[in-house]
C-alpha cells in the first residue's frame, strides 16, 4: 500500500505505568521476581565478562547483595556499560544488551534475553537508580542512570572515583507497600531461593555483620563424594531437603548435549489420579520455575525433579519453558532415564521394586500401555484386583490358565463371588488400563489365554436345577418375571456356590444402554427419529435375575403360594441383587426397593398379629 505523502512514520507512546501494571498482573506470577530479575541480569553480565576476560580465575567475579531497612541494593563485578550502552538498552524498552553486536551469537550463554526484566523492579519502587561502568572501554567513566516510574530518566556521567572497578550496582529504595518483598530478611530467603544453584558466588548484607554467602555449596551432583553410597544419601536428603519428604530412591538425571544435570525424586506414595506435581527447572542456576509440568511426560507423575539445564528456553516471564523441539527432546531423553531406572530396579532390588509397585502401579500400568519393553519386565508383578483377591497377574496366572475379564467394575462386583465359587479366574478389567494389560498378559505368559468375560460363560458353570424342582417352582418364576417386565429382566432357577448368595444380576452396562435405544425408538415410532432408531435397532438383551435354589431364602420364596407376596418377594430379590452389583440405581429400581421392603414389613406384622 501506498502512503499518502502527507503520512510521515510515527513511534508508539509508552504508558510506562500502564506497562508496569500489565506486568505485574498478567506476565509476572508475584512482585517477589524483581529480585530474580536484578540477579539475572547481574549473571548475565558476569558471563559477559568471562567472555571478555577468560583467564580470569573462577570466583574473581560475583555478585554482592544488601538490604537494610532503606534500601535494596545488587551490585556485580560483569561487563557494565558505557553512556552510549545505557541510552541504548536501559532507555528503551524491549532492547536487551544480550543482542548487542559482538555478543549477538553468545546468546545461547545468557538466561535473560528480553530486555524487560529490568521493569520489575517498578513493582517495588518508583525509583530505579543504576550506576555502571564499563570493562569493555578501557578508561571509561561511571555512568548514571535514573529511571522513575512515570516514564522519565536521566544520564550523567560520574567520576572514575564513584565506581573504581567495572560492573553495575542497582539500587531501590522501596514502596511503603512492598515492604514484604524488600524487607532483609525476606531478600535473603529470596537470594537463596533463586540463587542457590548460581556457579558464580553470590553474597548477602544486611549491614548488621559480614556478609555471608547465599550459594556456598552449589548443586550437590556437581560435588565429589568419597564413596557412591555418600553420594546416594547426600542427593536424597537434597531431594528432602526440596520437596520436603524422603524419597523412596533418587535417579540421576545427566544430559551433556543440552548440559543438563539434576536429580528425579521418586514419591514414597501414590499421586491421586489427576494430580501433578511441578518440577523445579533451573536455567544456568537461576531457578526457573517450582512448577514446571512440561519437562516431564504425564504417566511420569511419580517422581518429582530438580534439573539445572544450558539450553533450554525461557518464555518472556521467565517462569515456565518455551515449548519447541530442544524441551520436546529433553522430554523423551528423561523419560528414557526413568525407563532406564524401572528396568534397572526390576533386574537388581525386587524389595525396592515392590515398594515401587505398591505406591505407583497406575503409574507404570500407563507406561506399560504405550512402552513394550516396560510391558515385558513389569506387567507380570503389576496388580490387579481378581477373584482371587488383589494379587499380581503372574501369580494369578499360576491357578488360571485361562483368565476372564470383566469391561467394568459393576460387572466384576455383579460376578465375583459366583465366579470364585465356580473356579473361575475373573480379573477386574474396569479400571483404568487394566483390561488393555490383562490382554496382553499371553505376550509374556504365552500358556495362558485371556477373554473378556460373557454373561453366558458364568451361567454355564451354574447348575441347573432338577426337572421337579423347576415345574415346583414354574408359578413363582412366572410372577416373578411379569413383576420385573418393567426392568427388561428374565428369571431362571438355578443352583450355584456360594449358598450365602440368592440371587445374582447378570446385566451389563452395554445391555442396558441398547434396551433404552430400544424403549426410545419405540416411544417415537411414526417420527423421523423412530425411523432412524428403529434402523440401528438389534434385538435388545435382557437382563437375568438368577435365583439360587441352594439359598434357604429363595427355596421358601417359590413356595409362596399368595400372587401378591410372591411378587414382592420376587421384586425384593431383584432390588437386594442390583443393590450387590455397587452399580448407580435408577429411580424406578430405588422406588422398587423401598417399596417392597414397606410391603414385606407390613406382611410380616400382619402375620405376628
Amino acid at each position: 500500500m501506498t502512503l499518502p505523502e502527507n503520512t510521515a512514520d510515527r513511534t508508539f507512546q509508552v504508558d510506562l505505568r500502564g506497562l508496569v501494571d500489565l506486568l505485574s498482573h498478567h506476565l509476572y506470577s508475584s512482585p517477589r521476581v524483581y529480585l530474580r530479575e536484578l540477579m539475572q541480569n547481574a549473571v548475565d553480565a558476569l558471563t559477559a565478562r568471562h567472555a571478555l576476560e577468560p583467564a580470569a580465575p573462577a570466583g574473581t567475579f560475583g555478585i554482592r547483595l544488601y538490604a537494610d531497612a532503606a534500601v535494596v541494593r545488587v551490585e556485580d563485578d560483569g561487563v557494565g556499560l558505557t553512556e552510549a550502552d545505557v541510552h541504548t538498552f536501559l532507555a528503551t524498552i524491549g532492547r536487551s544488551s544480550k543482542r548487542a553486536d559482538g555478543i549477538a551469537e553468545q546468546r545461547g550463554d545468557f538466561i535473560g534475553q528480553f530486555g524487560i526484566g529490568l521493569l520489575s523492579c517498578f513493582l517495588v519502587a518508583d525509583e530505579i537508580h543504576v550506576v555502571s561502568r564499563s570493562a569493555r572501554t578501557p578508561g571509561a567513566p561511571a555512568v548514571e542512570w535514573r529511571g522513575r516510574g512515570d516514564g522519565s530518566y536521566t544520564v550523567r556521567t560520574l567520576p572514575a572515583s564513584a565506581r573504581p572497578r567495572p560492573g553495575t550496582t542497582v539500587t531501590l529504595t522501596p514502596r511503603a507497600d512492598a515492604g514484604e518483598w524488600t524487607r532483609p530478611a525476606r531478600v535473603r530467603s529470596l537470594a537463596g531461593h533463586f540463587g542457590s544453584l548460581l556457579r558464580h558466588p553470590v553474597t548477602f548484607d544486611d549491614g548488621t555483620g559480614p556478609a555471608v554467602p547465599v550459594n556456598p555449596e552449589g548443586a550437590p551432583w556437581a560435588r565429589t563424594y568419597p564413596t557412591p553410597g555418600a553420594r546416594s544419601r547426600a542427593l536424597a536428603a537434597y531431594g528432602e531437603e526440596v520437596f520436603g519428604f524422603a524419597p523412596l530412591d533418587t535417579i540421576e538425571l545427566d544430559l551433556p548435549a543440552v548440559g543438563l544435570k539434576g536429580i528425579a525424586c521418586v514419591l514414597p506414595e501414590a499421586v491421586p489420579a489427576g494430580r501433578r506435581h511441578g518440577h523445579r527447572v533451573h536455567v544456568k542456576g537461576m531457578l526457573l520455575s517450582e512448577q514446571a509440568e512440561e519437562i516431564l511426560p504425564d504417566w511420569a507423575f511419580f517422581v518429582r525433579c530438580v534439573v539445572d539445564a544450558e539450553s533450554l528456553r525461557p518464555t518472556a516471564s521467565r517462569e515456565s519453558l518455551y515449548e519447541d523441539d530442544t524441551l520436546a527432546a529433553v522430554r523423551d531423553a528423561l523419560a528414557e532415564k526413568l525407563r532406564a531406572w524401572i528396568a534397572r530396579v526390576a533386574a537388581s532390588d525386587p524389595d525396592l521394586l515392590h515398594r515401587f509397585l505398591q505406591a505407583h502401579h497406575l503409574s507404570v500400568k500407563s507406561l506399560a500401555v504405550h512402552d513394550d519393553e516396560i510391558l515385558r519386565m513389569l506387567l507380570p508383578w503389576l496388580p490387579f484386583e481378581t477373584t482371587d483377591g488383589h494379587c499380581t497377574l503372574d501369580e494369578f496366572s499360576r491357578t488360571h490358565r485361562t483368565v476372564l475379564v470383566t469391561s467394568s467394575v459393576e460387572e466384576f462386583r455383579q460376578v465375583a463371588a459366583i465366579a470364585s465359587a465356580a473356579g473361575l479366574g475373573v480379573v477386574n478389567g474396569g479400571y483404568t488400563y487394566d483390561r488393555e494389560l490383562a490382554h496382553r498378559l499371553p505376550e509374556i505368559r504365552p500358556e495362558v489365554s485371556v477373554a473378556d468375560l460373557d454373561p453366558a460363560t458364568l451361567t454355564a458353570h451354574l447348575d441347573p436345577v432338577d426337572r421337579e424342582t423347576e415345574l415346583a417352582a414354574a408359578a413363582y418364576l412366572a410372577l416373578a418375571r411379569d413383576a420385573l417386565a418393567v426392568f427388561d429382566c428374565d428369571v431362571a432357577l438355578r443352583a450355584f456356590q456360594p449358598a450365602s448368595a440368592p440371587a445374582l444380576l447378570v446385566d451389563s452396562r452395554e445391555a442396558r444402554h441398547e434396551r433404552t435405544r430400544s424403549r426410545l425408538a419405540r416411544e417415537q415410532e411414526g417420527g423421523l427419529w423412530g425411523d432412524i432408531l428403529g434402523a440401528l435397532q438389534q434385538e435388545a438383551p435382557r437382563a437375568q435375575l438368577i435365583l439360587n435354589q441352594l439359598n434357604p431364602l429363595v427355596r421358601t420364596a417359590v413356595a409362596i403360594d399368595e400372587p401378591e407376596l410372591a411378587r414382592t418377594s420376587a421384586e425384593a430379590l431383584y432390588g437386594q441383587a442390583a443393590l450387590l452389583s455397587r452399580r448407580p440405581l435408577r429411580p424406578a429400581e430405588s422406588s422398587l426397593i423401598n417399596r417392597s421392603f414397606l410391603d414385606l414389613l407390613a406382611h410380616a406384622l400382619r402375620k405376628d398379629s
